[in-house]
């Protein structure tokens, strides 16, 4: 069941829901940015400079961190994004090698 925050639990992450939160390029650009990172890395969600308004910005978090994709953490007046990579990993290996990939032209 997911915790007060929407995350799910490793073992309730959909392959399906996965797949449609990754279906938008502004939800994978989230993703791949993130796995590019330092692993652990909080980012708020402004820094990814997303072009679209601040309701959009908020649903495609909510998909991502609903999806399994994302963790969201409440720091003071904003909200803080780290990629649950080890659970994704865990749960569809290979998966976030395949976004890299995309980005280099390698998919």
């Amino acid at each position: 069941m997911p915790d007060e925050e929407g995350h799910p639990e490793p073992a309730e992450m959909e392959l399906g829901r996965i797949l449609s939160a990754l279906a938008d390029p502004l939800r994978r650009r989230v993703v791949r940015e993130l796995a590019a990172g330092p692993d652990g890395e909080a980012r708020t969600c402004s820094s990814f400079a997303l072009p679209v308004g601040k309701a959009t910005v908020t649903h495609h978090f909510r998909t991502l961190r609903e999806a399994g994709l994302i963790r969201q953490v409440n720091r003071g007046n904003s909200r803080m994004a780290t990629l649950r990579r080890a659970d994704v990993e865990q749960r569809f290996p290979g998966l976030l090698a395949l976004l890299a990939a995309e980005e280099t032209g390698g998919a």
